[in-house]
């Protein structure tokens, strides 16, 4: 067992939603989620009404629901604000054809017509489909292709992204421009809300594409339970939060937990263009007085890397900040301790999950290096090649029990990579492997396709790159197995170095010894090798462990896997 599992980290006292993690764990089921919504009262269910008008209906109208920040631009909106603006967009949708069930695409940036399109779309029943920004033509026809999207809302400069001619089920472009100046039609408010079944389809997200073609990972209507206990939960946000997650609605990070999930649970969300620089994210911190942040752990290292810049700024309105995305390394926890006197709680769950599943809750204890505990209503095992659970401590597949929520319905027309998920019965299989202690908490190893063999010893890369980190010269590193004739693969890194320390055979050395010392002599590096930058997946920052080894590969002159 390392040190860091061992010394765990105390909660901050405060009264938080959720206060009794075994406590809740025991009594609560998914039935208890939908208490606070409107589908409780009455059996019927739309995403974006509980998302936004329920809030009108319930006398919030006037709080202010968004601020939106990009350079010197700033722009708020209340409740009752976005759902007029939503009424229109839906409104304008219904005269260009769309109804129940259509797959309604928004390629735009991250600004308020983004969030609106995308609840206009699930207001009157269809099925949204949010696009990242940075996409080109291919990445686009691609994806509105495979499902047969037949409407598009994007901007004046995006749609020369957009081949039209390539996307034969594409009947209109509207351009959000021109979306608030076109005259609609009056009709009751009601009959733009389309009342739904919790399996009828929300909204559609396509994989990044980092371990093959991408895929349409359906959700349903009852996600919304997850989003909104897990909003309530995790995120720990009430009505009198100002929210930030840094994610773009075109990723699931950014419509579950960047849109539904916080206005769910009536927060004030943030939304911020234009791109990374640390000042410019303390900044915004200090101005809107933010509480509660949602981002990522290479952005964690990025801001890390700027050093004192926080220093700048008064932050002593956040009180919670969480990461998602990939594992968070230990390090980054402790520079968040020392510098911002705050934790940072690590989360876990996929594209297909469609919420949160192993959590850190603000009111329990914190092992670095782990993803923490099951969320109540999610049961975790580890699992070995015949699909049986693995006792504490042993490494294996991280399998879910389904069902749950937030599940993914289906995967848009493959039903053979969907079953892919559930070869063993009654089992989620993430495609993860992970290891669980005497506690219930989950440590990341890799994925299954990751893991190092090395003289009949099992190495998660994780964990060596973790490790690698602490030492002061290491800003970033990337660890795979590389073939060996004798002990099968041997341990390899690719580091890039902090300003002011030079790839020297002693540094190296040194580096080496680090590991050997504070995590083990097999799974120390054999093999260190200093890059300038590491290949990374270019929206969430995950190291491509893939493109690692393919550099190997290409170096060797030789094809092994």
């Amino acid at each position: 067992m390392s040190k860091s599992e061992i010394n765990a980290i105390a909660p901050v006292p405060g009264n938080y939603q959720l206060s009794d993690y075994e406590q809740t764990k025991a009594f609560f089921t998914w039935n208890d989620a939908a208490k606070e919504l409107r589908y409780q009262k009455t059996g019927k269910l739309n995403a974006a009404y509980e998302t936004i008008d329920r809030h009108v209906e319930e006398g919030y109208g006037d709080k202010i629901a968004l601020h939106y920040v990009n350079g010197d631009e700033r722009v708020s909106y209340t409740f009752h604000e976005l759902k007029l603006k939503t009424d229109h967009y839906a409104r304008i949708l219904k005269e260009n054809g769309v109804k129940k069930g259509d797959r309604v695409f928004v390629f735009l940036p991250k600004n308020p017509e983004c969030y609106l399109s995308i609840l206009a779309i699930i207001k009157i029943g269809a099925i949204a489909g949010p696009l990242f920004e940075a996409f080109m033509a291919d990445a686009v026809k691609d994806r509105i292709n495979d499902c047969s999207g037949t409407v598009l809302i994007t901007n004046r400069d995006l749609v020369q992204r957009v081949p039209q001619e390539e996307i034969p089920s594409l009947h209109t472009i509207l351009l959000s421009e021109d979306i608030e100046a076109l005259p609609v039609k009056q009709e009751p408010n009601d009959a733009l809300v389309e009342w739904v079944g919790e399996e009828d389809g929300l909204i559609i997200h396509y994989t990044s594409g980092s371990t093959g073609k991408p895929k349409g990972v359906l959700h349903a209507h009852r996600a919304v339970f997850h989003h909104y206990q897990s909003g309530k939960w995790v995120l720990d946000v009430n009505d009198e939060d100002v929210y930030w997650c840094t994610s773009h609605p075109g990723w699931v990070t950014g419509s579950v937990y960047g849109l539904f999930a916080p206005w769910l649970n009536r927060a004030t969300i943030v939304i911020q263009g234009g791109r990374f620089k640390a000042e410019d994210w303390y900044k915004l911190i200090e101005e809107l007085k933010i509480t509660v942040w949602y981002s990522a752990p290479t952005a964690f290292r990025m801001l890390m890397s700027n050093g004192d810049a926080h220093k700048k700024y008064n932050l002593s309105s956040l009180r919670h900040v969480l990461s998602v995305g990939e594992p968070l390394n230990p390090e980054v926890i402790t520079w968040a301790l020392r510098n911002l006197n705050l934790r940072i709680h690590d989360t876990w769950w996929m594209t297909e999950t469609g919420g949160h599943l192993i959590v850190n809750l603000p009111s329990e204890p914190i092992k670095p290096g782990s993803m923490g505990r099951p969320f109540p209503g999610i049961a975790v095992g580890i699992l070995d090649e015949e699909g049986n659970e693995l006792p504490p401590g042993q490494i294996g597949q991280l399998a879910v029990r389904t069902p749950w929520p937030g599940l993914m319905k289906e995967i848009w027309g493959n039903q053979d990579k969907y079953k892919e998920y559930f070869k063993y019965d009654g089992w989620y299989i993430s495609g993860d492997l992970a290891r669980m202690d005497e506690d219930g908490y989950v440590f990341f190893q890799g994925r299954s396709d990751d893991m190092i063999n090395s003289s009949g010893e099992r190495i998660g890369p994780f964990e060596v790159e973790s490790k690698l980190i602490e030492h002061p010269a290491v800003a970033e590193a990337g660890v795979i197995g590389k073939p060996d004739s004798l002990r099968g693969e041997v341990v390899k890194a690719f580091i890039t170095l902090r300003k002011g320390y030079a790839g020297t055979e002693s540094l190296l050395e040194e580096i080496r010894q680090f590991v050997r010392k504070h995590l083990s002599a097999h799974a120390a590096p054999r093999e260190i090798e200093v890059v300038e930058e590491l290949p990374k997946t270019k929206i969430s920052g995950k190291i491509l462990r893939r493109k690692l080894k393919e550099r190997e590969v290409e170096k060797a002159g030789s094809l092994y896997v």
